[in-house]
């Protein structure tokens, strides 16, 4: 495909964003839902048997990174150690709490409805359905204040980075063996040197980039500097063998709680800047991912929805066993877990990755690259992943409609 092509494909696809954008103002219903509708109707557009939009695998790749370090390093960079109160605490209670049921509980589930045998390919499943969109909850609860919607303001920006972070140590894992339990003490080594690297890396840049970014601001220079110290850190922590969105995690850590000069312009820049690019990574999901599924299959991706639900209901009651938040509460926050760009990316870098593996090839085992879709359950997963943001999105929706019902302050949805 040539530049021009592409150029045209890329404006489209920016027009029917925008037209998304318009139509979900005034439809008063969520942006993401109608991106990912328009993605599928447009995959299945053709001109003369052939898709009429066609990106090459590295294009595809390469905006979903873009994409994902904008993600981890705008959630990371809001969390604030000075500003860790009794919500906070509580916030990141029911973070935690709700991973682990997950891992547990949703895991087997998931197993088990869906017939995967591959337990990090489910795991890496229910660890981004743990965290909820900041995206979403932040523009959902923007002109309201309360305590209950204060606590999911808190949750989704303490979620992001670990919501991201956990699928791809995973995918490490899966990438480092064949045969877990065999290998298990030989991958310890090579586990560790990618989370020292990861931090390492994370560290030397934010030092290096934001003791000089004290005094100096410049409107053209200074927002340029943070992406490129943001993409810096990916690449290098990758080259040297590290994990690189945990160095975004701790870069922008580092940028959160170290004194920048002009710090709230350049924080709007970098979260304006991952909202431009998620039209097209919600349009482009539509496109990647295959959504073609069986009435059993949705059924079944409902019932485990479901239990994803009640599990979230579960987490919330151990996190404020002593606190005083009513039924009504519980049940409003439950409802209010939106899966947003975090996992639409996910998705998106999952379906083109390639990991190594053993295969049997004339008899003999021989490791080989093999593209992530071909693992049995990958597909599935995938599906899973978009029906989830639909459920979840459809939901909040709802949650919001009828705020009254739930909380003493009615949500005002701009």
């Amino acid at each position: 495909m040539n530049p021009l092509q592409y150029l045209t494909d890329l404006t489209i696809l920016l027009i029917i964003g925008l037209f998304c954008g318009i139509i979900s103002r005034k439809l008063k219903i969520p942006n993401m839902l109608l991106l990912i509708i328009a993605g599928i109707i447009l995959s299945r557009i053709k001109f003369e048997g052939t898709p009429f939009f066609d990106f090459s695998h590295g294009f595809l790749i390469s905006i979903s990174v873009l994409t994902l370090v904008m993600i981890v390093f705008d959630g990371s960079s809001r969390f604030k150690l000075k500003e860790i109160d009794t919500l906070s605490r509580y916030a990141l209670r029911m973070v935690l709490i709700f991973i682990v049921l997950n891992m547990l509980f949703l895991t087997l589930a998931t197993m088990f409805l869906f017939k995967i045998q591959n337990v990090i390919l489910c795991l890496i499943f229910v660890s981004i359905m743990s965290g909820t969109d900041p995206g979403s909850v932040l523009s959902i609860f923007k002109t309201s204040t309360n305590r209950v919607i204060e606590l999911l303001k808190i949750e989704s920006v303490i979620n992001t980075p670990l919501m991201v972070l956990i699928p791809f140590i995973l995918l490490d894992l899966m990438k480092l063996h064949v045969d877990v339990l065999a290998t298990f003490i030989d991958q310890i080594n090579p586990f560790l040197q990618q989370i020292i690297t990861g931090v390492g890396t994370g560290v030397v840049i934010g030092l290096i980039v934001f003791r000089a970014m004290k005094k100096f601001y410049s409107e053209s220079l200074s927002p340029l500097t943070l992406v490129t110290a943001t993409l810096l850190t990916y690449i290098l922590a990758e080259t040297l063998g590290g994990n690189g969105v945990l160095a975004v995690s701790i870069l922008g850590i580092f940028f959160g709680n170290f004194y920048v000069k002009e710090k709230s312009v350049l924080q709007e820049f970098s979260s304006m800047l991952a909202n431009s690019l998620e039209i097209l990574v919600f349009i482009l999901v539509g496109f990647i991912v295959p959504i073609t599924v069986s009435w059993e299959f949705l059924f079944k991706s409902i019932l485990l929805f479901i239990i994803m639900i009640v599990l979230r209901y579960i987490s919330l009651t151990l996190a404020f066993f002593s606190d005083h938040i009513n039924f009504k509460e519980k049940m409003f926050m439950t409802l209010n877990c939106a899966k947003g760009i975090a996992v639409a990316v996910v998705a998106f870098i999952l379906s083109k990755e390639t990991i190594t593996q053993y295969v049997i090839s004339g008899g003999t085992k021989q490791i080989a690259d093999v593209n992530l879709t071909e693992i049995p359950g990958t597909s599935a997963i995938l599906k899973l992943m978009v029906l989830f943001i639909i459920y979840s999105i459809i939901l909040s929706s709802l949650s919001i409609r009828f705020s009254h019902f739930f909380i003493r302050k009615k949500v005002k949805q701009e």
